[in-house]
């Protein structure tokens, strides 16, 4: 069935009173359903293409789509003026791009196209990441020609608009029901052409050289935060826009605090005599105040005690997380005699209400074994 045949709402999909993003997204779904480059030899998904591709050509404009509501496909015929439907070649070359890669689609934007974005991982320490700090990096990038000032031409002479594509930088083909657009080859996309390309950067308008830049960390950044350079990355071809330079945080482990978002954690271990008595402790923050936790008597190992406010700082925010100290209890391992005989004198006098979790568990043996 010829193109003139059906109903372009009905080939896309989509109801009379569809939005332009609804049409649009039915469109680019079957295009490449239907592509023939991945339906090789298909001669019914290659008319399945051709009448995607006319039903969006015309739908997507809106004069055209409602000549077509009032018309019908007459609205296309010889005396009506609006011409034969095609292809979108803009969204084809996205298309092209998902399928293919860059080498599709990708090239012939005309000289407006921007440098690319670098990424740089930094590692730094957690005293770092708290404080927050100034790094000085030096990086390989392209960027602008001294010499030519990014024209990528010899001084003194022209950058002429490309004759064969009239500046566009694109070329249009025919080929049987649609016309394809490609890249313009005499131009290579750029729309300009260089009549004495600049020895310095051989026509590219940049040259690849060090780079010195200064890196404000905030404080509270941690692991996989990113920080955009903005104008800091590859220089645009031939006085393009330049791309961004993204900066990749690492940060490495601490001895003493292990981190989770805002909060700190460390462990503590305390002898045995402090657990059962209780006590007080002394723990020093990333930021240098030094915070008196109270150890109740007859604590367990395990238990967590919370500090406000002893964590790391919010990022790009107000206040600071929380230190968690989880205590573990020590036994001693090397005791002299008079803490033997202190010890046996002690437990001569237990009866088993100073520690009721360890009476409790046996007793549950004696009663399940009948012991």
């Amino acid at each position: 069935m010829s193109t003139t045949e059906i109903d372009f709402y009905q080939v896309l999909g989509v109801s009379r009173d569809a939005d332009g993003a609804t049409i649009k997204s039915a469109y680019r779904r079957l295009a490449m359903q239907y592509h023939p480059d991945r339906n090789a030899g298909c001669k019914e998904n290659e008319d399945k293409f051709k009448a995607v591709s006319a039903a969006y050509e015309c739908l997507k404009d809106p004069q055209k789509r409602a000549a077509y509501d009032r018309f019908g496909h007459a609205a296309f015929q010889q005396g009506m003026g609006g011409g034969q439907p095609g292809a979108d070649f803009g969204d084809i070359g996205d298309i092209f791009e998902t399928i293919f890669g860059s080498a599709f689609g990708g090239g012939g934007r005309g000289p407006a196209r921007r440098g690319a974005d670098l990424r740089y991982d930094m590692e730094i320490t957690l005293d770092a990441a708290f404080h927050g700090e100034h790094r000085e990096i030096s990086i390989e990038v392209s960027q602008s020609c001294d010499t030519c000032h990014g024209s990528g031409a010899t001084p003194g002479t022209d950058v002429r608009r490309c004759n064969l594509c009239g500046g566009h930088g694109k070329v249009r083909a025919k080929q049987g029901f649609f016309v394809v657009e490609r890249p313009c080859p005499s131009c290579h996309g750029r729309g300009e052409v260089v009549e004495e390309p600049c020895r310095s950067c051989s026509g590219e308008g940049r040259v690849d050289r060090p780079q010195v830049l200064d890196v404000e960390i905030p404080p509270g950044v941690d692991t996989g935060t990113r920080i955009r350079l903005s104008g800091k990355g590859e220089a645009g071809p031939r006085g393009a826009p330049p791309g961004d330079l993204y900066i990749f945080v690492h940060v490495r482990p601490h001895p003493v605090f292990e981190r989770e978002g805002t909060t700190l954690a460390t462990r503590v271990p305390i002898s045995f005599t402090m657990a059962a008595l209780g006590d007080t402790i002394e723990i020093p923050d990333l930021g240098g105040e030094s915070h008196s936790v109270s150890i109740p008597a007859g604590i367990q190992s395990g238990k967590q005690l919370r500090v406000r406010g002893g964590g790391m700082p919010v990022l790009q925010g107000r206040g600071r997380g929380d230190l968690v100290v989880e205590i573990v209890v020590e036994t001693p391992t090397r005791l002299s005699r008079a803490q033997r005989d202190l010890l046996q004198q002690f437990r001569d006098t237990e009866t088993g209400d100073e520690c009721p979790e360890s009476r409790g568990f046996f007793n549950k043996l004696k009663s399940a074994f009948g012991g």
